[in-house]
């Protein structure tokens, strides 16, 4: 089945260079003039540190992302986003979405890494990163994923747990409504992420009633995207619960990347096979089980293309599509075949 397919990294090889994981592309072509982004580096890390370590085939990316990840933060924690081709940084620290992933890839190199020099250094500028929170639910949603990964390796650490509790305050829980149970009056993007995070702070914190809001949200996406058998992913344009059947397009692949690590998280806390079978229908929106019935990756440079359009894709590959496309593989693999 789909997740049998292991997709290469040579298209993520080909976007970075000395620099970093440049953002954009023109077909298979790199976009230098719009340089990087700790948002696509941090996603990379993780995409990375997650391929099998017993091999050093991808250790030059793990070092070279952290690397990039490191000089992103600032003396005082935050974080910058955007790095020009010519190496300069060109905006000012935040606790953004970008404090947010670092946080997260921080975490997975803790939790992850064969290398202790990676893991200090890595859990050093988290703990510098931890004492600032967000007032933003999705950045606040990332750092929970990546405080999570922390008390993997690192149990009882006191500044990731504050993370998580912070994250739960931030997230708030489902409303009493049956229809729009979804603590937001609107699904934006990344929307998969913050149940995921109620999912892991809940087992982290050993809440079980989180973990059950968690899996009420995630239920919810996953039955709101879900059409004719296929995913049908909430669109750039976001939805609410007035148009909630409307826009259909433009479809992200970081959106199926987002609902294929929640299911597997579900699947992993509760072993129920009904989220197993939901990863293989993320994996399964990569080769054209989707609205327009088009294939989102390429065979050949192993790129995702950068968005489901109406009759077609995107031709377009650059490296959050192509993460996105990598991550929801990686799930897929790790689970084993399922029938959506």
């Amino acid at each position: 089945m789909t997740g049998d397919v292991v997709p290469a990294l040579t298209h993520l090889r080909h976007m970075t260079d000395a620099g970093g994981l440049y953002e954009h592309a023109e077909g298979t072509r790199v976009r230098r003039e719009h340089g990087y982004c700790v948002d696509d580096v941090a996603r990379g890390l993780i995409v990375v540190m997650r391929e099998d370590e017993a091999t050093p085939t991808h250790d030059d990316l793990r070092e070279q992302y952290l690397s990039f990840v490191l000089l992103a933060q600032t003396e005082d924690g935050r974080f910058r986003n955007r790095r020009s081709a010519d190496l300069v940084w060109t905006d000012s620290p935040t606790v953004e979405d970008c404090w947010g992933r670092a946080l997260w890839a921080l975490g997975t190199v803790v939790s992850r890494s064969h290398d202790p020099r990676q893991r200090a250094a890595a859990l050093a500028a988290f703990d510098r990163a931890a004492v600032w929170t967000s007032p933003w639910p999705r950045a606040s949603a990332f750092a929970a994923l990546g405080a999570a990964e922390v008390l993997c390796g690192e149990p009882g650490h006191e500044a990731a747990e504050r993370l998580l509790r912070n994250a739960l305050e931030c997230i708030g829980r489902p409303s009493s409504s049956r229809t729009w149970p979804w603590p937001e009056m609107r699904l934006t993007y990344a929307n998969p992420a913050l149940a995921e995070a109620l999912l892991a702070a809940g087992a982290a914190l050993d809440e079980p009633e989180v973990v059950a809001d968690g899996l009420t949200l995630l239920r919810w996406l996953l039955d709101g995207q879900t059409r004719d058998g296929h995913l049908s992913v909430v669109p750039a344009s976001g939805r609410g619960p007035a148009d909630a059947a409307l826009a259909r397009f433009d479809q992200q692949p970081i959106e199926v990347a987002a609902l294929a690590d929640a299911c597997a998280r579900a699947f992993d806390l509760t072993g129920d096979a009904h989220w197993s079978a939901a990863v293989a229908l993320c994996a399964a929106w990569f080769f054209g089980e989707n609205d327009s019935a088009a294939v989102m990756h390429d065979p050949v440079s192993g790129g995702g293309y950068d968005g489901l359009e109406q009759g077609g894709r995107n031709q377009n590959q650059g490296a959050e599509s192509t993460l996105a496309l990598l991550s929801t593989m990686q799930q897929a693999r790790r689970l084993g075949p399922a029938s959506p």
